[in-house]
């Protein structure tokens, strides 16, 4: 057992005061987790990285990334502090105890962002630059120096690896970061020997790995209680018709899943654009997020947006589906979309609809298409999607 700080700030202090005020239970892998993110909060204290010149000030944006595009390493002249990956099943609250460090944190320049996020403007950022600078052979140093200029510590939520773009990307980028000072903070359902399990080309992926593990404390988050599926027991999670009593049974649902902590709005960047979240809970039981039908399918959304939806949270209520037909094709399509991103990625998703999902489309033009949807609708309730971890 690591032996932290007994100074009244940081994680620790937090976490315990959630547990003395009733809204968390006592979990030895949680307090352990707790106390190694303690660890790292006092390191942090007097952790200043490397940005000072030959003159005594600080390096310039524009004199940190010439140096980068220079191909010079920037050196540090401390040791950062070892980050931390913690991993576990769904429901175990990696989230939230990353959640109470970020906040608690005593570094200017932090950031905390969902993975599947990052990656995407770091592809984007990428692509910008080699339309402005083909000639330029070697992005990646550039981008790590912007990076590691405007954050010394990123926490990265929902940690994982699906496709070869990010993977051949990951090792030199990260190794980059590290090289300047940046301390990283994830949490992930996978175990860093687990990522990109089974991708293309994956013994290139594998000195990324011993990178992670090399520069970030490992621990799972295991055992325990799964908050997610304690309240999930004996749930109904697709109520018809729409009226009162579905109504009721969506409210009910949502106090139960958000331990009735009432709902704040916040916003989702996903390749520039702004999504609305108008009601959701992100506490030490998961993130929850409810929708109306309209919200989601009556405005101009995509599958990216979709997929942002569907990383973010572990549990989806979407409410006032409508019965669908020739006239609406428009959010007939984006609700197929809608429910296939929900659906890939193990979303617990609670329904309130006008109708059974065999009776939502049927007929006209498109109801061939949405035979799939309605297959995935009836599924989604089964015990054995419920208990399958969300993944990102």
């Amino acid at each position: 057992m690591l032996v932290a700080s007994m100074s009244d700030d940081g994680p620790l202090p937090a976490y315990r005061a959630m547990q003395r005020g009733g809204r968390l239970h006592h979990d030895a892998a949680q307090e352990l987790a707790a106390e190694k993110l303690q660890s790292l909060y006092n390191a942090l204290k007097d952790y200043r990285p490397d940005a000072i010149g030959e003159s005594g000030g600080l390096r310039s944006w524009a004199e940190r990334l010439g140096l980068a595009r220079l191909g010079s390493r920037s050196g540090r002249d401390e040791q950062a502090p070892q980050g931390l990956f913690l991993y576990g099943g769904v429901g175990r609250g990696k989230s939230m105890l990353m959640d109470l460090f970020f906040a608690q944190a005593p570094i200017q320049l932090k950031r905390r962002v969902h993975f599947h996020a990052f990656m995407l403007e770091v592809h984007s950022q990428l692509h910008q630059w080699r339309q402005e600078k083909p000639k330029q052979v070697d992005l990646i140093p550039a981008l790590a120096e912007q990076l590691a200029a405007q954050c010394t510590l990123i926490c990265f939520d929902e940690f994982h690896v699906t496709n070869i773009a990010d993977a051949m990307i990951l090792g030199r980028l990260f190794s980059a970061l590290f090289e300047r000072g940046v301390v990283m903070v994830a949490t992930s359902n996978w175990a860093p020997d687990d990522l990109y399990k089974g991708g293309l080309q994956r013994d290139q992926f594998l000195p990324f790995i011993t990178l992670l593990k090399e520069k970030l404390d490992v621990l799972e988050l295991d055992g325990g209680r799964d908050y997610r599926m304690a309240r999930l027991k004996d749930m109904t999670v697709y109520h018809y018709p729409l009226g009162d009593l579905a109504g009721r049974q969506m409210r009910d649902a949502f106090a139960r899943m958000t331990d009735n902590e009432p709902p704040i709005a916040t916003t989702l960047i996903v390749q520039g654009r702004q999504i609305e979240i108008l009601r959701q809970v992100s506490n030490a039981h998961g993130r929850v997020a409810w929708f109306d039908f309209d919200e989601l399918c009556a405005r101009p959304l995509g599958a990216a947006d979709y997929l942002a939806i569907a990383t973010h949270y572990d549990v989806v209520l979407l409410d006032q589906v409508p019965k669908l037909d020739a006239d609406r094709r428009n959010e007939a399509r984006r609700f197929m979309t809608l429910i296939d991103e929900l659906y890939e990625h193990k979303v617990t998703t609670i329904v309130a609809a006008a109708d059974k999902p065999e009776r939502l489309y049927p007929a006209g033009d498109g109801a061939f298409e949405f035979e799939r949807t309605i297959s995935r609708l009836n599924e989604m309730q089964s015990v054995d999607y419920l208990t399958r971890p969300h993944l990102t």
